[in-house]
């Protein structure tokens, strides 16, 4: 899952971003108001870890832009600001979770994960989809009992498609989604066609398949 950081203390976004990455996250990174704007305007992240207190702007003015803009992710705001008025303001702006510094990196990772299954699988850490059943806690799939090793771009690959099931993913969504901002230096989409075909080869007992839309994207198909 792609995750988003703004926070402008150095050794704290560090932290952070070295953390969460050991746990498999896509993880981006500013540390002023400017640049997170410019990032959720072009960009769509499962969860943004937001510090109020930036060097050129209210981390709240944040939380309206997202609104506005219509965005669905997660938000935790990550603050020392720990008024009862800063807590309330953000969650009636729609944040999902605050949590006040300093805190342990195990709690962080216990946030971050609760958001996502509550707004992608809704609370559950264990999601079945056919035949399939994934523990989203261990990151592993089992297809008819047999347990599955999934290679972390594919596991992420499959996890995207499955919280936009009812949807038709462009290859370029999924890249940026799975890859990152990096996505914008590569030439082709061909790191893609190899990570799901052996994604697809993996399915082949599986209820659900993944339906390549010639020259869009991929779509999950569910049998």
């Amino acid at each position: 899952m792609k995750i988003l950081i703004v926070e402008d203390e150095p050794q704290m976004l560090e932290n952070m971003r070295q953390s969460l990455e050991k746990e498999h996250y896509n993880v981006e990174a500013v540390s002023n108001f400017k640049s997170a704007l410019e990032r959720i305007g072009v960009y769509n992240y499962d969860c943004i870890l937001l510090d109020i207190g930036l060097p050129d702007g209210n981390g709240l003015e944040l939380l309206k832009q997202l609104k506005k803009m219509n965005k669905t992710g997660g938000v935790i705001i990550v603050s020392a600001k720990d008024s009862l008025d800063d807590r309330l303001n953000g969650l009636d702006l729609g944040a999902d979770d605050y949590l006040p510094k300093p805190f342990h990196m195990a709690e962080l990772h216990a946030r971050v994960k609760a958001v996502m299954r509550r707004r992608n699988f809704e609370g559950n850490k264990i999601v079945e989809i056919g035949n399939v059943l994934i523990n989203l806690e261990s990151r592993s799939v089992q297809i008819e009992g047999e347990e599955i090793v999934f290679n972390r771009k594919e596991y992420d690959i499959l996890m995207y498609l499955i919280t936009n099931k009812t949807r038709l993913v462009t290859k370029a969504a999924l890249a940026e989604h799975v890859w990152g901002d990096h996505i914008d230096q590569a030439d082709s989409f061909d790191f893609i066609y190899s990570q799901m075909k052996n994604l697809r080869k993996k399915l082949e007992n599986a209820t659900i398949n993944v339906e390549a839309v010639y020259g869009v994207g991929y779509k999950l198909q569910i049998s």
